[in-house]
Formats: structure tokens, sequence, C-alpha cells
């Protein structure tokens, strides 16, 4: 009687947990820009940026939400350019590596 093996499957996709760190995160007082790494069925990596801004309810609790006020337009201006940033240099620097040749003279 042949004993049947189990079919090796392909590592499952990492997707965006509460155990999996951020790969960054970039602040203006409170708010926020972070930004984590996934990877889809295919297996091709990507990054997502989450954006919040922190405050203390009137009960002094602290909140998280997704809208902004005037005086926040700025910071989330900076920490959304800090995140593109970041990106965009990671994705060239890797680039960069993966096409570099060294050549002996």
């Amino acid at each position: 009687m042949a004993i049947n093996k189990p079919f090796n499957k392909a590592p499952m996709p990492k997707q965006k947990s509460e155990n999996a760190p951020p790969v960054k995160i970039f602040r203006a007082g409170g708010v926020k820009a972070t930004i984590w790494e996934n990877t889809n069925k295919e297996l091709q990596v990507y990054k997502t940026i989450s954006f919040e801004r922190n405050y203390k309810d009137k009960d002094g609790e602290w909140k998280q939400t997704n809208s902004l006020r005037v005086q926040d337009l700025m910071k989330a201006s900076l920490v959304l350019q800090k995140a593109y940033e970041y990106c965009v240099m990671k994705a060239e620097n890797e680039t960069a590596t993966e096409t570099t040749e060294i050549v002996d003279d």
C-alpha cells in the first residue's frame, strides 16, 4: 500500500496584521504615516501607507482618526512626503542593486 505524502504548498502571502511590525513610521506632532510591507497571492511584495491623527478626547483618553483639522494639514503633508520619499528611494536602491554589475578590469 502506497503512502500518500501531502503536497508542498507555497508559503502563504504575508499580510498586514497586528503581529507584523511596520516598515517605517513618520510622525509630526499627533499626525503619523505608517509604511507596511505586504505580499500578494503571486508573492509580489508591495507597500501600503496608513495615515492617522492621534488626539485626546474630552475625558483625556487617546483616540485615533483619519480626519484632519486645518492646523494638521502641513504636518500631514510632511509625513506623507517623507513616506513617499522613503518608498521611492528604497525602490530605486533595490532596482540599482539588482541591475548593477561589477566588472573586473
